[in-house]
C-alpha cells in the first residue's frame, strides 16, 4: 500500500519543524503544556488553509452578493463555511492518521482512468484558483499604486516568488508569514465594519432565512460556495498534516486529532466571519443606491466618495494581502496535487510561471477581471464533488483509517454537506440550459 502503516510512521521525527518547535509539540502531545502554550506549537495547517477561504475570489463574489442582494445571501456564506469546517477536519484527519495526502490515496486506491480524470479536473481547479488569486493581488496593487494592471501583475509575481522562499526554511516560517497576512485581512475588515453603517437586525435575520431571490442569485450563490469550499484546500490540508507531526502511539494520535479539530474550528470561524464581513460591508455601502456595483475596481472607486479614502485604501490593503498569501498557498497546493496524482513534481518557480499564464491571457484579451474571478469560482464549485466524495469514502474505511474512521453519523453529515453543494450546482446547470426552476424567476 502507498500510505505508511502505523508501525512505520509512529517513530519518525516531525518533518520540517525546528528542534525548538518539535520539542514544544512533543510536550503538548505528552500533556506537559496548558492553554495557549498547548495549542500554539500545533497551530499552522488550518491557518494556512484558511487563506483559501478569504482569497480574491471571495472578494468578487461577496461584493456582488452584498451589492445586488443586500444581506439576503449571508445564509449561503454560513452554510458554505460549516461545510468547509467539516471537510477540512476530515482532510486533516486523513493526513494525520495515514501519513499520506488525499491525492496519494486516490492514486493508490482508485482505478487509473478515474485517477487521471481527477487529476485533470483538479489541475483545472488549481488553475482557476491561481487565476483568482493572482488577478486579485494585481488588481489591488494596480488600484492602490495607480499603476496599469499589467504592472500590478508583475509586482504580484515578484512578491509571490519572494514569499515562496520561506517554504525552504520549513513549515514554521511560512506558517508565521501566512498567519500575519491573515491577521492583516481580518483587521482591515474589522475597521470597515466600523466605517460602514450596518443593519445588524437584517444581518441576523438573513443568516437564519435561506432564500434565493432570483435566478441570478443562483450563480452568485454557487460562486460563494466555490470561493469558500475550495478543492485545492481539501487536498492541501491532508498534505500539511501528513508529515508535520508524527504521533508515536494511539493516545498521541487521538490528542493530535482533537487539537487539529480545535484549530480548524478557530481558523475557519475567523475566515467565515471575514467572508460575512465582506458581504455586510458591500451591502451596507452599495445595496441602497449602488446595487450595480459588481467589480472590485468599481467598489474601490465608489467607497472613496461614500466613506473616504481611508475606507477605500483599507479595502485594497486587505485585497493585496489576500492575493499574495493565497497565491503562495495555491502554488503549494498545485504542486502537492501533481506530485500526489502522477508521482512527479516541477520546481515551484516553474509551476508559478505556468499558473500565471491564464491571468496574463485574460488581461491580454481584455476580459473583465472581476467577471473572470466570479467565473473561476463557479468552475471550482463544479470541481468540488471529486475531492469531497473521495474524502467521505477514505475516512469511512476501516482498512485506511483503522480506529479513527468516521462513524455513520459523521459520514452521513458529510454526505449531506456534499449534497448541498451538488444541489446548488444542479440549479446553476438548469439555469444555464434554460430549464425553468420553480421559485426562480
Amino acid at each position: 500500500m502507498l500510505h505508511r502503516t502505523r508501525e512505520d510512521s509512529l517513530h519518525e521525527p516531525p518533518g520540517g519543524l525546528s528542534e525548538r518547535t518539535a520539542r514544544k509539540v512533543r510536550e503538548a502531545l505528552e500533556g506537559r503544556r496548558r492553554g495557549a502554550a498547548l495549542l500554539l506549537p500545533l497551530a499552522g495547517p488550518a491557518v494556512i488553509v484558511s487563506v483559501a477561504y478569504m482569497d480574491p475570489g471571495n472578494f468578487a463574489t461577496n461584493i456582488q452578493a452584498g451589492a445586488r442582494y443586500g444581506y439576503a445571501l449571508l445564509w449561503v456564506v454560513l452554510l458554505a463555511n460549516l461545510v468547509a469546517m467539516l471537510f477540512q477536519a476530515l482532510s486533516a484527519k486523513l493526513g494525520i492518521v495515514t501519513g499520506c495526502n488525499l491525492a496519494q490515496l486516490c492514486r493508490a486506491h482508485l482505478p487509473a482512468p478515474l485517477v487521471w480524470l481527477m487529476w485533470i479536473v483538479s489541475e483545472i481547479a488549481a488553475m482557476a484558483t491561481d487565476l483568482a488569486e493572482f488577478l486579485g493581488g494585481a488588481i489591488g496593487l494596480a488600484l492602490l499604486l495607480h499603476l496599469p494592471l499589467i504592472a500590478g501583475m508583475a509586482i504580484t509575481a515578484l512578491v509571490t516568488y519572494a514569499l515562496l522562499f520561506f517554504e525552504r526554511a520549513g513549515f514554521r516560517p511560512l506558517e508565521l508569514v501566512i498567519g500575519a497576512l491573515v491577521g492583516v485581512i481580518g483587521l482591515c475588515y474589522l475597521l470597515e465594519l466600523f466605517i460602514a453603517p450596518v443593519d445588524w437586525r437584517g444581518v441576523f435575520g438573513h443568516l437564519a432565512t435561506p432564500r434565493l431571490p432570483d435566478a441570478q442569485a443562483v450563480t452568485i450563490a454557487v460562486g460563494i460556495v466555490g470561493a469558500t469550499v475550495m478543492p485545492h484546500a481539501l487536498f492541501l490540508h491532508s498534505g500539511l498534516t501528513q508529515a508535520r507531526v508524527r504521533p508515536r502511539d494511539a493516545h498521541e494520535c487521538t490528542r493530535l486529532l482533537r487539537f487539529s479539530n480545535i484549530e480548524v474550528l478557530i481558523a475557519l470561524s475567523f475566515a467565515g466571519l471575514i467572508n460575512m464581513a465582506m458581504v455586510i460591508m458591500a451591502a451596507a455601502a452599495f445595496h441602497l443606491g449602488h446595487a450595480d456595483v459588481a467589480e472590485i475596481g468599481t467598489a474601490w472607486h465608489t467607497l472613496a466618495p461614500l466613506f473616504g479614502m481611508a475606507a477605500a485604501s483599507i479595502f485594497l490593503v486587505s485585497l493585496i494581502a489576500s492575493g499574495l498569501s493565497s497565491s503562495v498557498v495555491g502554488t503549494l497546493a498545485g504542486q502537492m496535487i501533481m506530485q500526489g496524482f502522477v508521482g512527479f513534481q516541477i520546481p515551484l518557480w516553474l509551476r508559478r510561471v505556468v499558473t500565471m499564464a491564464p491571468s496574463f491571457v485574460v488581461v491580454g484579451l481584455g476580459v473583465n477581471a472581476t467577471e473572470a474571478l466570479v467565473a473561476s469560482q463557479v468552475v471550482l464549485s463544479f470541481a468540488l464533488p471529486f475531492p469531497m466524495a473521495a474524502l467521505v469514502w477514505f475516512t469511512s474505511r476501516r482498512d485506511i483509517m483503522g480506529a479513527w474512521r468516521s462513524g455513520p453519523a459523521l459520514a452521513w453529515l458529510a454526505v449531506l454537506g456534499a449534497a448541498a453543494v451538488l444541489a446548488l450546482n444542479a440549479l446553476l446547470l438548469a439555469q444555464t440550459f434554460g430549464v425553468k426552476v420553480p421559485g426562480l424567476a
